[in-house]
Parts: C-alpha cells; sequence; structure tokens
C-alpha cells in the first residue's frame, strides 16, 4: 500500500515544528514548577506569563482573562459548570448541534436546546424565543466539529446584549452570558472576543498544531466562575494543578502560527476544497454534500453516500490509505447516528452513510485527486 493521506485534521493535528521547538527546553533544562521560589522556577513563570500575553493577544484581551486547562473538554465544562453551579434555578440554552463536551454537562442543569436548520444554522428567532427571565447561560459553538458549519456569533451576542438591557430595565439581576466553543475556528476564524462579543471562549491547542491535553477559557472580566478542580489555586484558584508549561508554551506558538498565516491557508484550503466538492459532483453525482457551503470552515467536506454503510466505506479507505472519519473522534465508538446530522435533518439511514473529510496543511492537490479515485473503487 502506498503511504497513507491523512483526512481528520478536524479530530487532531500533528504538532508543529515550531510548537516541537518551544517546548523542547521545558521537558529538560527548564522542568521547574512555576510555584516554586527561587530564581530558576521565577524564570519558567515567567515564560508562562509570556505565552499567555501571546494568547490574549489574539484574544484581543487581558493576560488575566485567560485560563489554562487540560484541553478543550474541560475548558468546557468549567465554562458551564463554572457558572451554572452559582444559580440553581437558571437554566442553560445549547445548540443542537454542540459537542458532547458541551451537551453533556448541560444536561446536568435546567436546559433548552436550541434548533438548527437543513444547513446547521442555528434559528436567531427561535434562539430568541427560548432566552427566558431565568436563562444565565447561552453556548453556541462557533464553528461546528463535524459539518463545519460557522456560526453568527456576532449576531447571537448582539441578541443577547438587547435582553441584558431589558433585564436590567425590569430589574432581573440575573446574568446572561454567551459561551462559544471556537475549537474547531481557531485555526480559521477571528478570534477577538470584543469584536465577537462573547463572554466565555474555549480553545484548544490540539486541534491547531499543537499538543493534545492542553486548552484555553477566555473568562471575561467580572465573571465568577465556581472552580471544578480544586487543590493550589493556580490560575487564580479556578483551575488548580502545576501548569504543564511545556504545552502552554507549544500551545502559543501554535496559536500564533495559525493566526498569523490563516488568510493565505484559507485561500489554499478553500481551492482545496472547491476541487473536492467539483469532484464529487462530477464522479459521484448521487453524493451528497451536508451543510452550508457558504458559512463553512474551509477545510471541512462531509458527504453522504447514499446506501453506503460508513464504517465499513472508513475501513475500505483506511486499506487504501486514506484516512478518515465517521463523525466526531470523540464519539466515534457509538452505535448511534450522529446528533449532528439528525439535528439537520438526516435520516438514520443517511447519517450512517456519512463521512467526514478534514483537510489541513499537508493536504496537496494530488490528495484530492487520490481520494476520489479511492470513493469511485470502493463505492462504484
Amino acid at each position: 500500500m502506498s503511504t497513507s493521506i491523512y483526512f481528520d485534521y478536524a479530530a487532531a493535528t500533528p504538532l508543529a515544528p515550531e510548537a516541537r521547538s518551544a517546548m523542547e527546553p521545558y521537558f529538560s533544562e527548564k522542568f521547574y514548577n512555576t510555584s516554586a521560589l527561587y530564581l530558576s522556577a521565577k524564570e519558567v513563570a515567567r515564560d508562562v506569563a509570556a505565552a499567555r500575553a501571546a494568547i490574549a493577544s489574539w484574544f484581543g484581551t487581558r493576560p488575566t482573562e485567560v485560563v489554562f486547562t487540560a484541553g478543550g473538554t474541560e475548558a468546557n465544562n468549567l465554562a458551564i459548570q463554572g457558572v451554572m453551579d452559582q444559580y440553581p434555578e437558571a437554566n442553560i440554552i445549547v445548540s443542537a448541534i454542540e459537542h458532547e463536551a458541551v451537551l453533556q454537562p448541560a444536561e446536568k442543569y435546567p436546559h433548552k436546546i436550541a434548533p438548527v436548520n437543513s444547513q446547521g444554522l442555528i434559528d436567531l428567532d427561535q434562539l430568541g424565543q427560548l432566552i427566558d427571565e431565568q436563562t444565565a447561560l447561552v453556548s453556541i459553538m462557533y464553528a461546528n466539529n463535524e459539518i463545519g458549519t460557522i456560526q453568527p456569533i456576532r449576531a447571537v451576542a448582539q441578541m443577547i446584549a438587547r435582553i441584558r438591557d431589558e433585564r436590567k430595565k425590569a430589574g432581573n439581576n440575573t446574568p446572561l452570558y454567551l459561551h462559544t466553543d471556537a475549537c474547531q475556528a481557531a485555526n480559521y476564524l477571528d478570534l477577538h472576543v470584543s469584536r465577537l462579543g462573547v463572554d466565555l471562549m474555549t480553545t484548544n491547542a490540539g486541534k491547531i498544531y499543537g499538543p493534545k491535553q492542553c486548552g484555553a477559557l477566555f473568562v471575561r472580566a467580572g465573571i465568577s466562575l465556581n472552580p471544578q478542580i480544586l487543590g493550589g489555586g493556580q490560575e487564580r484558584g479556578i483551575r488548580s494543578g502545576t501548569e504543564n508549561v511545556a504545552n502552554i508554551v507549544g500551545f502559543a506558538a501554535a496559536l500564533d502560527l495559525v493566526q498569523s498565516t490563516r488568510e493565505n491557508e484559507i485561500q489554499r484550503l478553500k481551492s482545496l476544497q472547491n476541487l473536492f466538492f467539483d469532484l464529487l459532483e462530477q464522479k459521484l453525482p448521487s453524493a451528497i454534500i451536508n451543510g452550508s457551503r457558504k458559512t463553512r470552515l474551509p477545510n471541512n467536506i462531509h458527504v453522504t453516500f447514499p446506501g453506503v454503510d460508513n464504517e465499513r466505506l472508513m475501513m475500505s479507505l483506511d486499506e487504501r490509505g486514506i484516512l478518515c472519519a465517521t463523525g466526531s473522534a470523540c464519539s466515534a465508538s457509538s452505535d448511534e447516528p450522529s446528533h449532528v446530522l439528525t439535528a439537520i435533518g438526516l435520516s438514520d439511514a443517511d447519517a450512517q452513510s456519512s463521512l467526514r473529510f478534514s483537510l489541513g496543511r499537508g493536504t496537496t492537490e494530488a490528495d484530492i485527486h487520490r481520494v476520489i479515485d479511492e470513493l469511485i473503487a470502493v463505492i462504484g
């Protein structure tokens, strides 16, 4: 078999050389605990502070508003439980296509599910109708991990701001915060929190060519969170635990890389994405592209092959050197159809006949032609 071609960048990205190089000193000569009082440890603490400031600069915020976590899942849990634990009578609203790291913690509290249309876009009018006087938190992902749909987060934020003003006039002191899971968005979209209008934002180094098990939660100044991990009081008491300095420094290097080069990479990937779509339509006309063609991540291709079992197709492609996914890697072992695909109106049969191909920095035009050829060979 020829060399495998990777089409699952939405699940995991390889560590960028820039991130690896930044991390290396902290595995050996700069291994110190940042809480120690001697000078060598204080130097490492300054390195963490510099990484935090670098990440904050891309968020357009202050370093004190960046909280490091062990990945996007923990950051989502901290955002949701950290707010909702304080308001036992309040409810939370999440979209129907959120990652399980948002849906499952939301289920612990009174919650409502905001529907999406057939392209996976949130319906702003319906979302507004769901927000009541006891809603404390709305969580809408920036870009979907399965079908790539980009949500109008700024418009959601503007609507929430209007509702906040109405509450103040009515004497309702229940807070109303907006959280967004930006794990898939960080490679390609603007992360400036003031332009987005969000109060809390999750990011994940493992999706942006940084180290796995490292994430960050933006927490707007003035928002109180109940900590979910107690101990040494690190991260201003919001998230205890000795800082993983190597991962934090690698995260900052990776984020700087993807954000500083994203405009060129968007254009390159958009061209490859359009080539994939065009070849599908020409050579596999029965295939159905899921999600929005306009408001979509440039690296996402999600396709239904009617009547084809997606797991068998994925394994056949794997044998031919094409690595892709049946859906979210975090729920790949489930026999249930994807909740994202059922939310956009796909039948169970079509949901279980769908594959996700996600492109990345290593994807070439030749790779696109090869995957189409292999699909034709397998499907006929």
